[in-house]
């Protein structure tokens, strides 16, 4: 909203200072500092709003330390977050903008299911909370929305480049734009470690002729959906010890905020040589103000906790995430970037599938970790929970720098 007043009084009264709203990076850092404003003045009267209604942590005993003591701790704490996000993006960022606007659904959307799942947790005496098909035909029904927009929004497009007819630094030392051919609509993508760095949907389906390209949205959507629950729900198993879901999701977001910058800048996107998509320089204030509340939020969250995010909030980063990746044809660098999501996931799904198929062959269950998920195996060894989040932080940070230089690895 301040954006369009302060563009106004530019073009009306030229005010000294109004042209600074132009400037992604400008109103990228305003973002980051309200969402972090918001997160930790306002997130404490929050917690102590929770603590007065009572709304705490009901802890199930798995034999691990210290977790009885964090019964009782507010949780819904992921209201914290989508507001502390939500109010930066409404003041700085163009609205108008289909990635803001797809985002700002995606926190929306997200934010409900989880606040339903933790509401009848907590006000329903219900500790399973909301059945898991609903969890999944809520994200299912995001993906939806998300994978029918990308394929068939107008303003969702990309350039290529056009071969280079002067050096690449040249054009960035003389702030020359460089030459792409016109917007085409495309589900181009961006795949690590091969040559062009890049994948086409459509090659799925080009074995059945030109014809069925038109059809390719069936098989696009299906994988958005895929992609939505599975980074959603990676977020959620994360959530199990203080700070290390929103830590982890801060280092997430800062990567997918270079992206975005550099994918929405058409020198920067020449000089990388990776694909330039209009637009999408103005999820950097979605993106910032998303870090600044899981900065936040984290102050907080950290160890010893004073509140927990509940699935109110897991449930949103995790489909946050995901659509911002999706949003910048990042999505097949997610098993990398958001590589301990992934491992929470599959300890769970190997330690179930291990112990199904053990005791049908043995009589008795076997298990691969001592809990699952992997986070619950090393406090089980004896470490401590702030060392576990600490070092998974680091491998957060390492994936996040791979991540970064799979642009130039081909």
């Amino acid at each position: 909203m301040l954006y369009y007043l302060f563009d106004f009084l530019e073009k009306k009264y030229q005010l000294p200072g109004a042209g600074l709203f132009q400037f992604i990076t400008f109103r990228a850092a305003l973002a980051v500092i309200v969402s972090l404003l918001i997160a930790t003045v306002y997130g404490k009267k929050i917690i102590k709003y929770l603590q007065r209604k009572q709304i705490g942590e009901s802890v199930r005993d798995l034999g691990l330390d210290g977790q009885n003591e964090k019964a009782g701790t507010p949780t819904m704490g992921g209201v914290i977050i989508i507001l502390a996000t939500i109010v930066p993006v409404l003041l700085f960022a163009k609205l108008e903008n289909i990635y803001v606007i797809l985002l700002i659904t995606t926190t929306l959307w997200m934010g409900i299911i989880g606040f339903i799942d933790d509401y009848i947790k907590k006000f329903k005496n219900n500790k399973d909370g909301l059945s898991g098909k609903f969890k999944v035909i809520g994200q299912v029904g995001l993906g939806l929305i998300v994978g029918a927009t990308m394929y068939f929004h107008p303003d969702i497009t990309v350039k290529r480049q056009k071969l280079a007819t002067q050096n690449t630094l040249e054009v960035v030392s003389q702030s020359k734009v460089p030459e792409f051919y016109p917007e085409e609509k495309t589900l181009l993508t961006t795949i690590p470690f091969v040559k062009k760095n890049e994948f086409n949907y459509e090659s799925l389906v080009s074995w059945a002729g030109e014809g069925a390209r038109k059809y390719v949205w069936l098989i696009f959507i299906p994988i958005v959906i895929f992609i939505i629950t599975a980074v959603s729900n990676g977020a959620n198993l994360t959530d199990g010890i203080d700070g290390l879901a929103a830590g982890t999701s801060a280092i997430i977001g800062v990567t997918l905020a270079i992206f975005a910058w550099v994918s929405g800048n058409v020198i920067f996107a020449d000089y990388l040589n990776i694909m330039y998509i209009p637009n999408t320089g103005e999820l950097t204030i979605f993106i910032t103000a998303f870090v600044g509340a899981l900065i936040g939020f984290l102050w907080y969250n950290a160890y010893p906790a004073q509140v927990f995010m509940g699935d109110t909030g897991s449930l949103t980063i995790g489909g946050i995430i995901a659509v911002i990746a999706i949003a910048i044809r990042k999505e097949w660098l997610i098993p990398i970037l958001c590589g301990i999501f992934l491992m929470e996931n599959l300890s769970v799904v190997l330690q179930v599938s291990w112990f199904k198929y053990t005791r049908k062959k043995y009589g008795e269950g076997r298990r691969i970790f001592r809990m699952s998920p992997l986070h619950h195996h090393y406090q089980i060894k004896g470490f401590h929970e702030s060392k576990i989040v600490t070092r998974f932080w680091i491998v957060g940070i390492a994936l996040a720098i791979l991540t970064i230089v799979t642009l130039k690895i081909r």
